[in-house]
């Protein structure tokens, strides 16, 4: 079953990132990382929750009032998925955490894929092939 996509919340840039992980270095991220994503997906939750109240208030002072409050959630978003771009992983999904970190498998790229909730990486995949093509690591091939 394939992870739901989030889009990016307006104002917010996508993390991108260049920076390989062994599937060790990628668990010992981990610890950091899982703070940081569960601080994006409340964050993204509550920005949600607040455009939603800004489109049912139209044009009030409630509305002027969300839109300050959406603006300060909006900039410590982006402050946490740049905060996560400083570790080298890429955000995917600001709903679900889900998470990839630019792996090797048989001489090629590949993403290892972890979700908010999982103990520790255990899944990665082709560039391409997203979530729903994860597989165990237990096949995963760092060798060049």
């Amino acid at each position: 079953m394939a992870a739901p996509q989030s889009k990016n919340p307006p104002g917010v840039k996508p993390s991108s990132v260049k920076k390989r992980f062994t599937l060790e270095q990628a668990n010992r991220t981990l610890p950091y990382v899982t703070r940081v994503v569960a601080d994006i997906v409340k964050a993204h939750e509550r920005a949600t929750t607040l455009q939603a109240k800004m489109e049912s208030l139209r044009s009030s002072k409630a509305h002027d009032t969300t839109e300050r409050e959406l603006v300060v959630v909006l900039d410590r978003l982006q402050s946490l998925v740049d905060e996560l771009h400083g570790v080298g992983c890429e955000l995917k999904d600001y709903q679900t955490g889900l998470v990839d970190f630019i792996g090797r498998h048989q001489g090629r790229d590949v993403y290892l894929c972890w979700r908010m909730g999982e103990p520790k990486v255990a899944y990665w995949h082709e560039m391409q092939s997203g979530f729903a093509g994860r597989q165990p690591v237990s096949i995963l091939d760092e060798r060049e």
